[in-house]
């Protein structure tokens, strides 16, 4: 019979291998856990980025509204379909007139300096 050679695997150096090899994955625990907490990108930008996120969908709706107003405004000044107050508003503010019956308010930025 041949005798095969087994490696020499005290108790004592399994124990050895087994604690190294714990302390090699407590150590990336801790190392990702850190991360996850403290890191550039973990919880406390994740909460920083869902604000931002409130805010922008925030700002988006009142852009979307205003844009929607405006077009409202525009589909009332198209040729098919004027709207008579729209375009009297529209001629008057371009073309500074007003009617004889209309009272008129100038506001202080409004008035020129120079001699009237």
């Amino acid at each position: 019979m041949l005798n095969h050679h087994q490696p020499d695997l005290s108790p004592m150096r399994v124990r050895r291998f087994d604690f190294v090899v714990t302390c090699v994955c407590l150590s990336l625990l801790g190392y990702f856990a850190w991360h996850a907490e403290k890191g550039p990108r973990g919880y406390p930008y994740r909460d920083k980025l869902a604000a931002e996120t409130a805010d922008l969908a925030t700002t988006l709706a009142a852009i979307e509204e205003q844009r929607s107003h405006l077009e409202h405004r525009v589909v009332l000044l198209r040729p098919h379909s004027i709207d008579p107050d729209i375009l009297d508003e529209f001629a008057r503010s371009q073309l500074d007139l007003a009617a004889p019956g209309d009272i008129v308010v100038l506001q202080q930025s409004e008035i020129s300096q120079g001699n009237p």
